[in-house]
């Protein structure tokens, strides 16, 4: 029975278990040479192993106009126009889907491959909004699964920005670090995201390179959530 639209997003949020080393950004890409009305996209299957879905997010709405699978099938399952699409269907580890979508200067914000209900390979993700949404449902997954390994990347992450939150502790006149566990051991994933933003807008932090490349070394826990 075919999964509805929603049911495919549940599914590709829960990565934590099922990322591989693949490094972000080198398998979704736009081709050199798009059509004349149409954005053309490649995306790849670098997961070395079979995929049954692609879920993928624009930054704004777009029409499908064409989609082709090399080394399998993969069929637009819903709506050919909107902001998040899922193809469905087999793809072979170096398959290919190529994507056609109007307007041209529409981006996809988030692509994750599926493997039935599991997501493999490392998803890309292009906005604040959507780390964030990643951090908090990854946290929750984490902590159910091996709460051992979500304290260590967080007291790795503590150790990385001693100085910097101490200052910012001082600033915000309460410890982040005392205001922050309770939150992330006990909070539904949607708390942990509204935190993360709060935190964000505190810094006016408004971009994801801006995230990456801040003052705060985010490393310990994008690899303790294979981000």
């Amino acid at each position: 029975m075919m999964r509805s639209k929603t049911g495919w997003l549940v599914l590709g949020v829960v990565i934590c278990l099922s990322l591989t080393g693949v490094a972000a950004g080198n398998w979704a890409y736009p081709a050199p040479y798009p059509t004349i009305d149409s954005a053309v996209w490649f995306f790849d299957n670098t997961t070395e192993t079979d995929v049954t879905a692609l879920h993928i997010e624009f930054d704004q709405d777009v029409t499908i106009t064409y989609s082709i699978a090399l080394g399998g099938d993969m069929l637009l399952y819903g709506d050919a126009i909107g902001s998040s699409f899922d193809f469905v269907g087999t793809l072979i580890p170096y398959g290919n889907l190529t994507l056609h979508f109007q307007p041209m200067d529409a981006v996809p914000t988030y692509i994750v491959w599926l493997y039935g209900e599991r997501a493999v390979g490392t998803p890309i993700f292009t906005t604040v909004d959507k780390l964030g949404y990643l951090l908090g449902q990854g946290i929750v997954h984490l902590r159910e699964s091996d709460p051992d390994a979500l304290m260590a990347g967080f007291n790795q992450f503590f150790a990385d920005n001693a100085a910097f939150l101490e200052g910012l502790s001082q600033s915000l006149g309460m410890s982040l670090a005392d205001s922050l566990m309770p939150i992330i051991m006990t909070s539904p994933a949607e708390g942990i995201t509204n935190f993360f933003s709060t935190i964000l807008g505190m810094l006016g932090v408004t971009t994801l390179d801006s995230v990456l490349q801040g003052d705060l070394d985010w490393s310990a826990l994008l690899a303790m959530l294979g981000l």
